[in-house]
């Protein structure tokens, strides 16, 4: 607290005073709850004591109450009676549960049925497309066979007779 400059009077009755006040860290230390817990109290209620002190600069500025009535409050707040806690909603009858389950199962039971139905049409059509294209393969196979077997047999027949395919004419080469 030496610097004036990092030092905020809120509550200036307390200037020469302030051995009787106490930062909000060291009060929850003092009664033995957590710092979040002091800082809901200050958030939360109105009769939290007013801060009288602030020092430090900028976020992290330390904060300062009066030990008295800081005291005064936590004891107040921790000695308070409680109120038990909210009874959960009364819970749906079963048969109503199991109704629900038995409408949900059935549409998924629909839903799936139908899923199942257009997705083997889509098979159907897909193992007739391969079906096709396997036998239209075959055949071009057989196709080529047929037309290189036809190319050897000219090959042979025209290599015995001396005739050249490849000269208009079909005439012999001189050589």
């Amino acid at each position: 607290m030496s610097d004036p400059k990092s030092v905020t009077w809120l509550r200036p009755e307390y200037k020469g005073r302030e051995g009787e006040l106490i930062n909000l860290a060291a009060g929850a230390a003092l009664v033995g709850v957590t710092r979040s817990t002091v800082s809901n109290w200050a958030k939360r209620h109105a009769t939290f004591p007013k801060i009288v002190l602030l020092t430090g600069i900028g976020d992290r500025r330390v904060k300062y109450i009066p030990r008295d009535e800081f005291l005064s409050f936590a004891h107040a707040q921790m000695n308070k009676e409680r109120t038990p806690a909210r009874r959960p909603a009364a819970r749906r009858p079963t048969t109503l549960l199991r109704s629900d389950e038995i409408a949900h199962s059935e549409r998924q039971i629909a839903r799936l049925t139908e899923l199942e139905a257009r997705q083997a049409e889509a098979l159907a059509r897909t193992q007739q497309a391969l079906r096709k294209h396997r036998e239209r393969l075959r055949q071009a196979r057989q196709a080529l066979a047929a037309e290189i077997a036809a190319v050897h047999h000219l090959e042979q027949t025209e290599g015995a007779s001396g005739v050249d395919s490849a000269t208009p004419g079909g005439g012999s080469i001189p050589e």
